[in-house]
């Protein structure tokens, strides 16, 4: 059975789509078979595996809405054994158009029950809201992978993430597990960084992924060919870092 994992942070710029998109890449490469759902109406992660954002007639939206199976959104990546559900910026407005529904919260998770059992991994990569879309992710997904930057501010809305967690296992997913913490854009040379990844380990331990993901220009280069990391240049730190980043999620998940 597929495991679901959503990939939040409310705050921009922390690297949730680099690593939704190269971590599918990663786990594919693998050998896993893999689903993106691209679940933010930036549409990065779609346009990062090669997809035309503007010719996306049947996404996430569709999906959200119930207008469509996901079956009939699925298309194939430019990655090795990744499928992706595209975004398009419609899904803007599926905010609005989902208040009114009964049962709101559980679209998504509706929406993926029939396929979620045909991959080994389904990957949401969630918008940096605290809105109906990442509250749909959260209440589909097992478990939330939460990339943190290493920068100043780090920590904080660190902690009103795991707030909201805390409610959706509450109210709508009592099974929600935290995947792990991630640190991102770390560069060794710098004391902040260095000082950001000791306070996440020291407050977080064992939820703290060992891997840490450094600052790589090949990682900001990537996405604008259209490819994963792992095919725009498998010899580079930020392809080595997400390959390990899927080896521990693998070895987490066999136990």
């Amino acid at each position: 059975m597929g495991k679901i994992i959503a990939i939040a942070n409310q705050k921009g710029g922390v690297g949730k789509t680099t690593t939704s998109v190269n971590l599918a890449a990663s786990l594919g490469v693998l050998e896993k078979k893999v689903l993106l759902i691209d679940a933010d109406p930036q549409a990065n992660a779609s346009s990062g595996l090669g997809i035309d954002v503007d010719f996306v007639e049947i996404g996430t939206y569709q999906i959200l809405e119930h207008s469509n199976l996901p079956e009939e959104a699925i298309v194939k990546s430019t990655s090795p054994n990744v499928d992706i559900i595209p975004a398009h910026i419609d899904l803007v407005a599926i905010e609005i158009e989902l208040v009114d529904k009964e049962n709101r919260e559980y679209m998504l998770k509706q929406a993926l029950e029939k396929i979620k059992d045909n991959y080994d991994y389904i990957l949401i990569d969630c918008a940096p809201s605290l809105g109906l879309l990442t509250l749909n992710a959260l209440t589909a997904a097992d478990s939330v992978l939460i990339p943190i930057q290493c920068e100043y501010f780090a920590l904080e809305g660190l902690g009103k993430l795991l707030n909201t967690i805390k409610s959706v296992q509450k109210i709508h997913n009592p099974d929600l597990d935290i995947e792990g913490l991630l640190l991102t854009m770390y560069d060794s040379r710098l004391r902040l960084s260095n000082q950001v990844v000791e306070e996440v380990q020291k407050h977080f331990n064992d939820m703290v992924f060992k891997t840490i993901i450094q600052r790589n220009v090949k990682l900001s280069e990537a996405p604008s060919f259209g490819e994963s990391i792992i095919a725009f240049d498998a010899t580079s730190k930020g392809a080595s870092n997400y390959l390990s980043l899927a080896e521990e999620i693998i070895k987490k998940n066999s136990n």
